[in-house]
């Protein structure tokens, strides 16, 4: 406002001078709130993580040396006063051992003894008739690799003339071998690695030199991989046939590229199987296409708005994910974080009696332990979500909760059920790694 503007409002007069401060005290304080409520949302942003939302690790915020420093040297105190006796590195007193069983004899393939060469003691050599097997021998096992090389085999086509009507004759190969130059044991071992384990054409290509002493060009390698697939077109169609008739399917989705071009790597997955798709996008059409019209069992996953149009009765959300979101909410300040601390503890106490069900196989009791859980969590939930200043940071992710509440707590009472969707088998990253 310039001078001459101040002036004028100043000589039209009290009242024309009063409402002119309330109507602009008025338009600073609602400039104020809407740059408050951007503030709380940039600094909600900066706090966000792959520690306290669904955020991958490779986008979390590059770190100092400093604030690396800082964070180990916070760790180690902490975890120095947990155990306040300095424990010596390795196995403990009463520590069960986890070495590598030996095999039974009859599993092994070669035994080789050794004797001592003379008395420790004396200095007696002993001859080749004191050299008897004791009782107890010591035993180490040795796994080795023996010689690889391909075996190469030609099979010859010949042809014979017949002594009635003098007509030549050539023999048929069978279809086994005369569909590819390559027998199906080394076929299965280039798409076991190329397929499962990620080993790129061209890599492949040199490692069938190295390993197993025979040329395979790029091609046909590829070749060897799309022969495969066709192959197992129907084992994979009754794959999929046999996850989707699950009581239980754990679905997830993540970020894939594929020709430099980003889609997303949908899972659904059982304890036994899973099947993968990649897609266009997230959306709900994909989900929906990945179950199919007939899929009448629960679905277990994390609260991606893709799944809201799921009954809350026939699904499962993820608590691993709902621990990283109370953790975002205890991070921030006063309400949010009283409520997300909270969260949290409830959090971990419902873990705590999920891993012990998984001991006793009890479910009422599991139930019975989760009922006081559930009324803490439902009276928190109802408090966050009445709408005021102090919850406007919180009030929607406590609301959404409540929508959806009977999907939180399906794994108490359904058999096959778990309380995450990783448990199942459908970790993503597991199998992108």
């Amino acid at each position: 406002m310039e001078r001459v503007e101040a002036e004028a409002v100043y000589d039209a007069g009290r009242e024309a001078c009063v409402e002119f401060l309330l109507e602009l005290s008025a338009r600073y304080e609602r400039e104020i709130a809407r740059l408050e409520a951007r503030v709380a949302r940039l600094e909600e942003q900066v706090r966000s993580s792959s520690r306290n939302s669904s955020q991958p690790p490779s986008q979390d915020p590059p770190k100092t040396r400093q604030q690396r420093r800082a964070e180990a040297r916070a760790k180690a105190k902490s975890l120095m006063q947990a155990d306040a006796e300095r424990r010596r590195a390795g196995g403990q007193p009463g520590h069960r051992g986890a070495g590598r069983k030996l095999l039974a004899e009859d599993q092994v393939d070669q035994i080789v003894d050794h004797y001592p060469e003379r008395c420790a003691g004396c200095g007696h050599e002993f001859s080749e008739e004191e050299r008897a097997p004791s009782g107890r021998p010591g035993r180490h096992q040795l796994a080795e690799l023996p010689p690889i090389r391909v075996i190469v085999s030609e099979h010859r086509a010949h042809r014979l003339r017949c002594p009635r009507c003098r007509r030549r004759t050539s023999a048929a190969l069978p279809a086994e071998v005369a569909g590819s130059a390559f027998g199906p044991k080394l076929q299965a071992a280039v798409v076991t690695m190329t397929a499962r384990n990620r080993v790129s054409r061209r890599d492949m290509s040199e490692l069938a030199g190295e390993l197993f002493a025979i040329g395979l060009s790029v091609g046909t390698v590829d070749t060897i991989c799309q022969r495969a697939a066709a192959a197992l077109q129907e084992p994979h169609e009754r794959l999929v046939a046999s996850v989707l008739e699950s009581a239980a399917v754990n679905i997830d989705e993540t970020g894939w590229f594929r020709a430099g071009e980003g889609r997303t790597l949908w899972t659904a997955a059982t304890p036994t199987a899973a099947v993968f798709r990649i897609a266009q996008d997230r959306h709900r059409e994909r989900l929906e296409e990945l179950l199919g019209e007939d899929f009448a069992g629960i679905v277990c996953s994390d609260r991606w708005w893709a799944y809201d149009h799921l009954d809350p009765e026939r699904r499962q959300a993820c608590w691993q994910h709902l621990k990283r979101d109370f953790r975002r909410h205890a991070e921030g300040v006063a309400e949010q974080k009283l409520f997300g601390e909270a969260g949290l503890a409830l959090t971990g106490r419902l873990f705590e009696r999920w891993h012990a069900f998984e001991e006793h196989g009890d479910r009422q009791r599991l139930a019975r332990e989760m009922k006081p859980i559930q009324t803490e969590l439902r009276t928190l939930l109802e408090r966050a979500g009445r709408k005021s200043k102090r919850t406007r940071f919180h009030r929607v992710f406590a609301n959404k909760l409540l929508k959806i509440w009977p999907a939180l707590w399906t794994f108490v009472s359904v058999e096959g059920v778990c309380a995450t969707n990783a448990e199942g088998g459908s970790d993503v990253e597991d199998r992108i790694d």
